[in-house]
């Protein structure tokens, strides 16, 4: 391992014609490297490829990047969406689960990682702070290692940590994190989230998607008693209740005691409730998504939200409008997960509409990201329609009744049809 000062970092050096450079994403963007990546991106000889998450609040990554760097990414959320409309990202559709093997082996395998680390503890090591997910299993596969050792990120606990010897070329740096910051909550998702709230029960371990509704979801579980976490992503909501006494892990049937995730999403709240805190254990996609891991969770409930439900329980969770927002994500292997638990609850809640448009639909108008098979519970603000167990009639007419009321009649004459 050699250090290098962020305004001297070769990082051409280390890049090969045609290589995939990978790294965390939202607030664990190691922003310093990323930049230095994109200055320098005529000095690798070739065009080579990127892979984005989540984007942090910073548009580091722009379409005129695309020039060298071919751009590739599982979501099209925030800066995105510019990329896209620019035809500078192309989509990889896929299963959350999936990502670990797809980023290790195959065609899209990292060549180089880069990842944002806190300073080594006393016994020498460095933690992998904000992000475990799909990060981990490439620090065995990539060719090349480069890490900024931030100051400032917090040190977190997990199943594996970094020493010295694991990455190639330290940057340190010392500076804040970006805020992932969420839509504050309006009258139709705090309707939806009352009726969810009534749904959980006490001593249910809990997973959220991203956006508003997850969010006011949780917020609304102020009442309820040791709820526990098992989620892909945790955010301020989670510190809030834990803090309130309403997230104590102390009843769940698998990692009891431990809030489980793979990556922090959110602001200050959530990176000082994770620092040092053993209560806290990042893991892998791997393990997070794990169907089997799901399934061996009592009262696992999933919370996710979509752009669009159909009749019939299929969801679109990726494109509005004809333009891709969204993701395939980790909805699909949570729901599952929960169908299969022990008094589980596969929930997918979305407002019923969207600019004057329901967004309960007799037809998607994008792609089928989770399928009607995986339909659990959906639910708007006008209630809840179970789907679990029930045939194409059934559904249809539950799906009626919870859409907007000025579309329902015709939903029906087009289910009619």
């Amino acid at each position: 391992m050699s250090d290098a000062a962020t305004a001297h970092l070769d990082l051409a050096a280390y890049l090969r014609p045609g290589d995939m450079v990978v790294w965390g994403q939202a607030g664990a963007e190691p922003l310093p490297l990323i930049e230095a990546l994109v200055a320098q991106r005529h000095r690798v000889g070739a065009r080579f490829r990127a892979f984005l998450g989540i984007p942090s609040d910073r548009e580091t990554i722009l379409a005129e990047h695309a020039d060298c760097i071919d751009l590739i990414s599982y979501c099209g959320t925030g800066a995105h969406r510019a990329l896209i409309t620019a035809g500078a990202l192309d989509i990889l559709p896929c299963h959350y689960s999936g990502l670990p093997d797809l980023l290790s082996s195959g065609p899209l395998r990292a060549d180089v990682l880069l990842l944002q680390v806190a300073p080594a503890d006393e016994q020498g090591r460095y933690s992998f702070s904000l992000a475990h997910e799909y990060l981990v299993p490439l620090l065995d596969t990539a060719r090349v290692v480069i890490v900024e050792v931030n100051r400032q990120a917090p040190w977190t606990y997990g199943e594996r940590h970094l020493i010295e010897d694991d990455f190639d070329i330290a940057v340190h740096t010392d500076r804040p994190l970006p805020a992932i910051r969420q839509q504050a909550p309006g009258a139709v998702e705090r309707a939806i989230a009352g009726h969810v709230s009534g749904l959980v029960e006490d001593g249910a371990t809990l997973q959220a998607g991203l956006g508003a509704i997850p969010e006011a979801i949780l917020d609304r579980l102020t009442d309820h008693r040791d709820l526990g976490v098992h989620s892909g992503a945790i955010g301020d909501a989670v510190a809030r209740l834990t803090a309130g006494g309403v997230v104590t892990n102390a009843r769940k049937t698998r990692d009891r005691g431990f809030t489980v995730a793979g990556v922090a999403l959110g602001g200050h709240l959530i990176y000082e409730f994770i620092h040092r805190n053993p209560a806290v254990q990042f893991r892998t996609t791997r393990y997070t998504h794990d169907a089997g891991v799901l399934a061996s969770i009592e009262r696992f409930v999933a919370l996710n939200s979509a752009i669009e439900v159909d009749l019939t329980g299929q969801v679109n969770a990726e494109q509005a409008a004809g333009s891709y927002v969204g993701a395939v994500g980790g909805a699909a292997d949570f729901l599952r997960g929960a169908a299969r638990s022990r008094g589980g609850l596969p929930i997918v809640a979305l407002p019923s509409l969207a600019g004057g448009r329901s967004r309960i639909v007799s037809q998607l108008s994008g792609p089928v990201s989770t399928s009607r098979a995986d339909a659990g519970l959906i639910v708007t603000e006008h209630g809840v329609a179970d789907l679990r167990g029930q045939p194409l009639s059934k559904r249809i007419r539950r799906m009626i009744d919870i859409a907007a009321p000025q579309f329902r009649a015709a939903l029906e004459q087009e289910a009619n049809t």
